[in-house]
């Protein structure tokens, strides 16, 4: 990748959309008898919050988390989309959703949007990665990877920055098998497919980075990753 070709100032922000399972108390009612499910990979991304401040530690620009339950609304859908509420909360009326989202949703995404707006206005680059988890079976089949690198390869540098850290984790940690655009495609709806059409190309840059839970809350293996970031963002700088 030619480094030279991105702006002198590249700034870069995380963000951890399904950091946890927890529920408002005013809406425990509704998830009375789904402890279950809320503990489970539906509820949250286990592993990833702790991955994300490892990472944090790279030394980010600005970063951003939720702890609140995606069963309560799932902060990397869209407005339109009909799994932005869970099974648990679609049966709420059209008020009830309204201040679900008000309260919840535009909060974090409307303060992230703005702050990496303002940070495009100061000529900055902006190198997003959005952190998330796994499970290592989904519908009793198999997921085949360590890592997952998600990315849309025909947005900008995308593609060319996802190889780069793809080579880095690899050197760095063999072994690994690490996916591109797995288990899930990059160009999919999300936090990041809209800061991309928010922003451009020539502003941005959004990567969805995909841990596979069974190294969820492992202390080595976040430290040997965070380690890896911070000297990928040495070389991006």
């Amino acid at each position: 990748m030619n480094i030279r070709a991105f702006p002198e100032e590249i700034s870069v922000v995380l963000s951890c959309e399904h950091g946890g399972n927890i529920v408002p108390d005013e809406f425990r009612e509704l998830f009375r008898n789904a402890s279950d499910v809320l503990e489970s990979h539906r509820g949250w991304d286990p592993g990833a919050l702790e991955l994300f401040f490892e990472m944090v530690n790279s030394g980010v620009d600005f970063s951003i988390f939720s702890e609140t339950t995606r069963l309560l609304i799932d902060l990397n859908r869209s407005l339109n989309k009909r799994t932005l509420f869970s099974e648990f909360t679609r049966p709420l009326d059209s008020l009830q959703k309204l201040d679900v989202i008000d309260r919840y949703y535009r909060p974090f995404r409307e303060q992230f949007f703005f702050h990496l707006k303002s940070l495009a206005h100061e000529n900055r680059f902006i190198f997003h990665v959005s952190v998330h988890s796994f499970t290592p079976v989904l519908e009793g089949k198999k997921r085949n990877a360590d890592i997952g690198l998600l990315y849309d390869p025909r947005f900008g540098s995308e593609k060319e920055m996802a190889l780069m850290w793809r080579k880095m984790i690899s050197d760095r940690m063999p072994g690994l098998r690490i996916r591109m655009n797995y288990p899930y495609q990059g160009k999919n709806d999300g936090h990041v497919f809209a800061l991309r059409n928010q922003l451009g190309p020539g502003k941005y840059a959004g990567i969805e980075l995909e841990i596979n839970q069974k190294y969820a809350s492992s202390e080595g293996f976040n430290r040997d990753f965070g380690d890896v970031f911070k000297d990928f963002l040495s070389v991006l700088r």
